[in-house]
């Protein structure tokens, strides 16, 4: 979780002012959470405390009404009725890191992806991108290799993950879409050799680098786990509210990796 923290923090610099090299500066003092944070340790608390997410939700809206949420969430969000809006965007990704991480099947992992995600994106491509991404996490947190979280997305999920960084690099632009960010995220964690170059990777990338980075960073954080000066640096630029759920999650689900904070 706190791997998709940094991305998003690392990267919110970037996401309207890109960069389409690797060479930047992991934190300024710009640096800040946006909706992804919000709404990531939103979810982690209504695992922790077993809370209905779409109150939490609406909840951590009101008392974060400025992180950058997009149009069809505020007014999901501010509605006296909440219905799903059947949206297939990249929120339904950048929000599900926890998922991974705190369930014990990988079927349970996909059932809780969903549930959490249907809430507001009930369109098949936003659950997809959804599962595909608590997927990865789950399988990179209980020893499947890369090749291995290859080829069970492009089986199950049918991504093409077939261009290299590299390759998609040059003509990619802002895509706020889950077939558009996710399959691009999941290239930038498989091409990695650590936690910072798989964020590296995927801010040089362009587009929604803020959520890129996030869902990219989530993996990461499975398969590397994250550097200390990394997550205390991000753990240091979230407010007490934040750090305190983002600590408590860690702690209860992610015990070999402890933050100073």
């Amino acid at each position: 979780m706190i791997g998709a923290i940094a991305g998003d923090i690392i990267g919110s610099v970037y996401e309207w002012k890109n960069t389409k090299t690797k060479q930047f500066d992991l934190f300024s003092s710009a640096c800040c959470f946006t909706d992804d944070t919000v709404l990531t340790v939103a979810l982690a608390e209504s695992i922790l405390t077993d809370t209905d997410y779409t109150s939490l939700m609406r909840a951590y809206y009101r008392r974060y009404p400025d992180a950058g949420y997009g149009g069809f969430f505020q007014r999901w969000a501010r509605a006296q009725e909440c219905q799903p809006y059947n949206s297939w965007g990249n929120g339904a990704a950048m929000r599900i890191s926890s998922v991974g991480f705190a369930f014990n099947t990988l079927d349970e992992v996909l059932v809780r992806a969903a549930e959490y995600t249907a809430v507001t994106h009930n369109q098949t491509e936003g659950i997809k991108g959804a599962q595909a991404t608590a997927a990865a996490i789950f399988l990179a947190r209980t020893g499947s290799t890369k090749a291995d979280i290859r080829q069970y997305t492009v089986a199950n999920f049918h991504y093409d993950l077939s261009r290299s960084v590299d390759e998609i690099r040059p003509t990619y632009r802002f895509d706020e879409s889950c077939q558009g960010t996710v399959p691009q995220a999941i290239v930038c964690f498989l091409e990695s050799t650590d936690f910072e170059d798989a964020i590296r990777n995927a801010i040089s990338l362009g587009g929604d680098s803020d959520t890129l980075a996030c869902i990219t960073g989530g993996i990461a954080q499975a398969q590397y786990g994250v550097p200390t000066a990394i997550a205390d640096r991000a753990m240091s630029i979230l407010d007490e509210n934040l750090r305190g759920v983002t600590a408590r999650f860690m702690s209860g689900y992610c015990p070999g990796m402890p933050l100073s904070f």
